[in-house]
């Protein structure tokens, strides 16, 4: 287990207990598996924030030159 993989079941460990271990709250815990999971990339390194901000806009940081006359 990688710590990426350790941090994304701390996640999901956290929340569960937050919420009591009710059942219509499953959903969130892994919302917050995955988001320690990112966090856990992040600090490592190994995740790019600019890189995943273009990913999800669908555009690029660098915007000289990008309009063709």
């Amino acid at each position: 287990m990688n710590d990426r993989q350790f941090a994304a079941l701390l996640g999901f460990a956290f929340v569960a207990a937050w919420i009591g271990f009710s059942f219509g709250y499953a959903l969130l815990c892994l919302v917050g598996a995955g988001a320690f999971y990112l966090l856990a990339g992040v600090a490592a390194g190994s995740v790019d924030l600019g890189e995943l901000q273009e990913r999800i806009t669908g555009r690029s940081s660098n915007m000289s030159g990008s309009r063709a006359r």
